[in-house]
């Protein structure tokens, strides 16, 4: 009877949908408050918010139009910094439910039912959930550098769609501030599936926030009618910060026609420049797979049986180099990486120690800066993003001890992303440079160089529209045969699915146009897009201009819902001029796309370039 429910819930979805506007007019807010044993002491606070107007918010100006650079910046590093170094006096949470209130007016409620019922079926997240992801405390002298990290780190959990924090003054006591921290979840449980051909499929269910606690699971059944097994599952789990650690956990197993594989992970990220340790530990057991892991590009004939186990442990390094600077960051990192496999390929000449038992040890010494803006209308419909911008400079140094042949591994690593003010847009670049090196040659080396480019929003007949290019070119150094670049989908063009066009050395180059419609249908929010695509491909050893080149253009519609999980719905219909042969030349697609999400500069365990 629930999912029932859930199904007609989640087609319905009449909601109020939220804007990016906080407190706007509004005279008080009820809130629920603890004390510092996390004790309820009191069932609601009064506080004065008149003479705080609001508009839409940034931490600094981000990618709009000059008309809107003037907007009261309310939640900006600014604001934050007028209460610099004022003491935390309490520290306030209050959820508020999904369909009905909104950040304009916190105590709106709902008139439609089947908002009701929903509100009713979902399972609040517990405020000790919140709580728990908190770095600020009672007593604390406020940092504001520490907020807005705080506030964008609980954006990013998988079942909050907003998050407002505000700051109120002691009417007694100046140097006292208490902090009112608003959150909105989402609708967490989703449904996905689709059919591949007449004879599969799958559709699964999950959950991102299990009774609350911030625990999330699901289960996918695949079926296939002519692979054995006809009928297979996919499952996981996972905790997000476990016990307030910030180490998040997953596991999973799955038994497809596809493969059997069980893993597990636990994984701790420098989540904020001041962060002193990050690691992590994977281990996979494959019984039975066409593909390695993190590569999907290359396909085996042959099934293969192997074991993964990967570790990693990252330190910060405090040498004196800019010591003014709260966002900048040095680190320190080390790797181990074993496989193993049971079953696989012969080896031969030519692709020996791609399926080769090896143990990789690596190194990395990484400079970042990072520090977020933040803007709506850019991959969200009308929330609040947060807009990475700074540099990660990468060096990675390895040895692999490999059955055939021990080598050493190195590459560099550039990237940088900012906001250009005068002509507000935003620019990313990365370049990658790396090899392994065995005895007197290169082998699996690469370059891969990128540009991205988001403009800021402009007007096309009364709609607020942006505009993306992304250019990247690829090339392989002595690479093995089996290992070819594509034009798939994210790596070149769109809903492009041939095999024939491959090869050592790619170059694409993809704009697209996206058109955010204001009326929202059943508060479904529409975004009309076009999209133009254009990619060559071929060996390395010409120049990339006299390779066989691909091109797709179309347009289509994205549908999303912000405030329930489910992925962006995508109607897209594109031509294909000059198409392989294993590709139509009209194509349609409707799936499930998951939202794009910025590179943020944030340091990592070292691992070798990606060539895919």
């Amino acid at each position: 009877m629930k999912i029932a429910l859930f199904t007609i819930i989640l087609l319905s979805s009449l909601t109020l949908a939220g804007k990016d506007v906080l407190i706007q007019n509004c005279d008080t807010l009820k809130a629920v408050t603890f004390d510092k044993s996390n004790k309820l002491f009191y069932d609601s606070l009064q506080i004065r918010a008149s003479r705080h107007r609001v508009t839409r918010w940034l931490y600094g100006t981000m990618i709009r139009s000059a008309r809107d650079s003037g907007n009261v910046d309310f939640q900006s590093y600014e604001y934050y910094k007028s209460f610099q170094k004022k003491t935390i006096g309490t520290i306030s949470i209050r959820s508020l439910k999904i369909f009905g209130p909104n950040f304009d007016d916190t105590l709106k409620t709902t008139n439609i039912w089947i908002e009701k019922a929903a509100n009713t079926l979902h399972s609040q997240s517990n405020l000790y959930v919140i709580r728990k992801n908190l770095w600020i405390r009672e007593g604390q002298s406020l940092d504001p550098d520490l907020m807005m990290d705080n506030e964008r780190l609980l954006r990013s959990l998988p079942y909050l769609k907003d998050v407002r924090i505000v700051i109120t003054p002691r009417p007694l006591n100046n140097d006292l501030v208490d902090i009112l921290i608003l959150t909105q979840d989402v609708f967490s449980f989703g449904v996905t599936g689709g059919i591949g051909s007449v004879n599969k499929g799958e559709v699964g269910i999950y959950d991102k926030n299990i009774l609350g606690v911030g625990h999330e699971a699901g289960v996918t059944i695949v079926a296939h009618t002519d692979k054995a097994p006809h009928i297979g599952f996919e499952s996981y789990y996972s905790v997000n910060n476990i016990m307030g650690n910030f180490i998040n956990f997953s596991t999973g197993y799955a038994n497809t026609y596809l493969h059997q594989e069980l893993f597990l992970s636990l994984q701790r990220d420098f989540l904020r420049p001041q962060s002193v340790y990050a690691g992590g530990f994977t281990t996979m057991r494959s019984f039975r797979t066409d593909r390695v892991y993190l590569n999907n590009n290359v396909i085996s004939t042959d099934p293969l049986n192997y074991i993964y186990l990967d570790g990693w442990y990252g330190r910060r390094l405090k040498l004196g180099i800019r010591p003014n600077d709260s966002r900048f960051q040095m680190t320190l990192s080390g790797r181990i990486r074993y496989t193993h496999f049971y079953d696989r390929p012969l080896p031969d000449s030519n692709n020996n120690q791609y399926f080769a038992n090896s143990k990789f040890y690596l190194g990395s010494l990484s400079f970042s800066h990072r520090s977020y803006v933040r803007d709506y209308l850019v991959y969200s419909y009308g929330i609040t993003e947060d807009i990475p911008k700074g540099y990660l400079c990468e060096l990675v140094f390895g040895y692999d001890h490999n059955e055939f042949n021990d080598r050493w591994y190195s590459h560099v690593f550039l990237s940088t992303g900012n906001l250009f003010k005068n002509k507000p847009f935003y620019l990313y670049t990365s370049l990658g440079v790396g090899s392994f090196f065995n005895q007197s040659h290169t082998e699996q080396g690469m370059a891969d160089l990128k540009f991205d480019f988001i403009s800021p929003l402009f007007q096309v007949l009364n709609v607020q529209a942006r505009q993306f290019i992304k250019l990247n070119y690829t090339i392989g150094i002595n690479r093995f045969d089996i290992e070819n670049l594509l034009l798939l989908n994210s790596n070149g063009i769109r809903g492009f699915g041939s095999l024939i066009g491959k090869g050592k050395q790619r170059l694409t180059l993809n704009v697209e146009n996206v058109f955010f419609q204001k009326k929202a249908v059943l508060n479904f929010k529409t975004a009309l897009f076009s999209f133009f695509d254009v990619g060559i491909v071929g060996p390395s050893e010409q120049s990339i201009f006299k390779q066989s080149y691909y091109a797709g253009l179309g347009l289509g519609l994205r549908i999303r819902n912000e405030n329930l999980v489910f992925k962006t719905i995508q109607l897209r219909l594109a031509w294909y001029p000059n198409h392989p042969s294993d590709v139509n030349s009209i194509g349609f697609i409707l799936d499930g796309v998951s939202k794009t999400r910025f590179y943020n500069f944030q340091p990592r365990g070292p691992e070798p370039l990606r060539f895919e």
